[in-house]
């Protein structure tokens, strides 16, 4: 598939695109990060991507210049910052889109919630989304552990460069 690297737009979410994104399967290591339930389970328990109003709330599909699903973004509502959740479409990724992907979801956290500090988190082993970040104007502002599926694992939040707050 050839996708533009300025061609993302953002929109809401629909059922169907929420159903595709729980359909994709990711390469190791990226598919123990990157794995949803089966649709059937999430819609029926009701959870993230199958909760119609969580959805409507917080998720959003990133589509191609001719509208095809290219991969979700959560926008997480936090005190003073928004936090991402982004995951592109599994044969996309490696492909040097990731940047422009990237700023498509800035610009719509920005929209969403002006004023906001954005952020996100990825784990310290994920050299592929570190680089995109930083090319879409990240920057790393600390450095954790915490509980991950696999066990205890160190996280990267970054923060929008051009929403960080002023620090004192």
């Amino acid at each position: 598939m050839n996708v533009s690297k300025e061609a993302f737009t953002v929109a809401p979410m629909t059922r169907e695109q929420a159903e595709a994104c729980c359909g994709w399967t990711y390469e190791p290591p990226y598919d123990r990060i990157y794995a949803w339930l089966p649709w059937e389970q999430m819609e029926a328990l009701g959870i993230e991507l199958g909760d119609p109003d969580l959805r409507r709330q917080q998720y959003v599909s990133v589509l191609d210049g001719q509208g095809s699903l290219c991969g979700f973004a959560q926008l997480f509502p936090m005190v003073n910052v928004v936090r991402l959740g982004i995951g592109m479409r599994p044969d996309l990724c490696g492909q040097g889109l990731g940047a422009s992907f990237i700023q498509a979801v800035v610009e719509a956290a920005k929209s969403r919630f002006p004023g906001q500090e954005i952020d996100l988190e990825v784990q310290d082993w994920n050299l592929r989304a570190i680089r995109a970040y930083l090319k879409a104007g990240f920057e790393i502002a600390d450095i954790y552990e915490k509980p991950a599926p696999e066990g205890t694992e160190r996280f990267y939040c970054m923060v929008y460069e051009g929403t960080k707050a002023p620090t004192a």
